[in-house]
């Protein structure tokens, strides 16, 4: 399955009139003009967290064209700066700027950045161009392909936003050489999230390449990128505003999302919490029936070998979980809706999963 070329891939997200471009391969960002083609006009913001900032600013700025209106904005880095008051920052320093409408916003960072200058390119004088430019795995996997915008609520994660698409998403993928080996493992686990939803060759194929994952080699990193990034393109395509088999690319982040705010953003990486969600709905599923244990002992062994974590923290009680998976988005009528495993490569969306059965799986789940 995998090409022994790590050459740059293009594909597309097909939206009709709005449809986009993704591009993957090495030394993509600092080409001159490699932005310019999805620019609105010539006035951009770059919008960056501390830590990308000093590493890629200036080769993000390199790709923009000479006469460009360049203004910059360094936000804090983490989970827990993704709020409401961090997207005001960008609106004020867009109207400082007199920024119009043929504006550009330019996300250059990770999930963070990806879905707050979204939603702020969604909001500003009711819509503006922006371009995706993710820098960490689970980004460029996951958040900067298919419109999904926001911020977090105390109560919730992601539970105020929009869906507003790019105008294009362009991966590098030397900047995951800068990556920390936990942040590398938390992408991992949105790549393995593809193949369990949706692809049993592609999990077949990441159980033998994981090492080489993991040790950056860089054809396997393009291989797994553009796979993922063509299974995301495919299921947005035919349902563009999660009406119906998008809620499928949730698989484990009810029980994730619930980790992660109970915890406090930040504290578990988002990928983490969707590493362990996944193998509390696999194990789910085997407890309705569906999966075999040889089965769940895949999704265990891989999820390992990603170094993720496969028990949930220590202090977290079933009514902890049972309380913020209540307030999960895909809930309708007060149904507990959750993504589950038929089998390896085959998910699918329940909402009758008898209560019992749920809470037996919370309390004998793993605590570490």
């Amino acid at each position: 399955m995998i090409e022994t070329s790590a050459g740059p891939r293009i594909l597309e997200v097909s939206l009709g009139e709005r449809s986009y471009p993704i591009h993957i391969g090495p030394g993509l960002l600092g080409e001159p003009d490699a932005l310019t083609p999805w620019l609105a006009g010539r006035q951009v913001m770059v919008v960056t967290n501390e830590v990308v900032a000093p590493l890629y600013l200036q080769r993000c700025r390199a790709s923009l064209p000479a006469d460009a209106e360049v203004r910059e904005l360094v936000l804090p880095d983490g989970e827990a700066t993704k709020t409401l008051e961090s997207v005001s920052r960008i609106w004020d320093a867009l109207l400082e700027a007199g920024f119009n409408r043929r504006c550009t916003l330019i996300a250059l960072g990770g999930g963070v950045i990806g879905d707050m200058v979204g939603f702020a390119a969604a909001c500003y004088q009711r819509g503006v161009a922006f371009i995706q430019v993710p820098t960490t795995l689970l980004s460029q996997v996951d958040s900067s392909v298919g419109g999904k915008t926001g911020v977090n609520h105390p109560l919730g994660k992601n539970m105020i936003g929009a869906f507003w698409q790019p105008r294009a998403v362009l991966i590098d993928t030397d900047t995951l050489v800068s990556l920390p080996p936990r942040e590398l493992s938390a992408g991992l686990a949105e790549v393995i999230k593809y193949g369990l939803i949706r692809d049993a060759a592609f999990l077949d194929w990441l159980e033998g390449a994981m090492a080489d994952l993991r040790a950056l080699e860089p054809a396997a990193l393009i291989q797994a990128i553009e796979c993922s990034c063509a299974l995301k393109a495919q299921i947005v395509a035919e349902d563009e505003t999660e009406q119906g088999v998008r809620a499928l690319l949730n698989l484990g982040h009810t029980f994730g999302h619930a980790i992660e705010a109970h915890q406090g953003y930040g504290k578990w990486l988002h990928g983490e919490a969707v590493g362990a969600g996944m193998l509390m709905a696999a194990e789910l599923s085997a407890r309705l029936g569906w999966l075999d244990e040889a089965a769940v002992s895949r999704v265990r062994d891989i999820l390992a070998a990603a170094a993720l974590p496969l028990a949930a923290p220590a202090d977290m009680s079933v009514g902890d979980f049972l309380v913020r998976m209540r307030l999960d988005k895909k809930n309708i009528d007060s149904r507990l809706r959750l993504i589950l495993l038929r089998e390896l490569g085959d998910a699918c969306l329940s909402d009758e999963t008898p209560p019992e059965l749920l809470e037996a799986l919370i309390e004998a789940f793993p605590r570490g």
